[in-house]
């Protein structure tokens, strides 16, 4: 089985080039990572070992009731960690793991609640 090594919350934010200027002004955090550097959809930030994404949501997503919460699980193996889910039920039916433009690879599934939660490791990491 792959070891599970962290989760990392992900905030629905509107402006995540907004967001991380307040979480670094206000609470003192530090700019992890952006995928865009002028107008980003998807950003980190951190401080100490804790790490927060940030997700950027349309307009017309929060005025229809931006629901759901999204978690990030840190693990050693993605793919061994997909192998043993697709063997245990068919909830990746469709689905695959991917390298993604973010620097992970990982993959994702939705909880009966709706609750998204995905599971990667750093594309720079062995996974070691």
């Amino acid at each position: 089985m792959s070891e599970l090594r962290a989760v990392h919350p992900v905030l629905n934010v509107r402006d995540v080039r907004a967001s991380i200027s307040w979480y670094v002004a206000q609470l003192g955090f530090e700019e992890r990572f952006v995928d865009d550097g002028d107008a980003p959809n998807y950003g980190g930030i951190g401080r100490d070992e804790v790490e927060v994404h940030l997700q950027w949501h349309s307009p017309e997503e929060w005025d229809q009731g931006l629901t759901g919460s999204t978690y990030r699980f840190l693990v050693a193996d993605p793919d061994a960690l997909f192998v043993e889910f697709v063997g245990r039920s068919d909830l990746l039916d469709g689905r695959q793991v991917e390298d993604t433009a973010w620097g992970t690879r990982e993959f994702g599934l939705y909880d009966p609640d709706r609750n998204a939660l995905f599971f990667y490791r750093d594309l720079d990491d062995s996974g070691n």
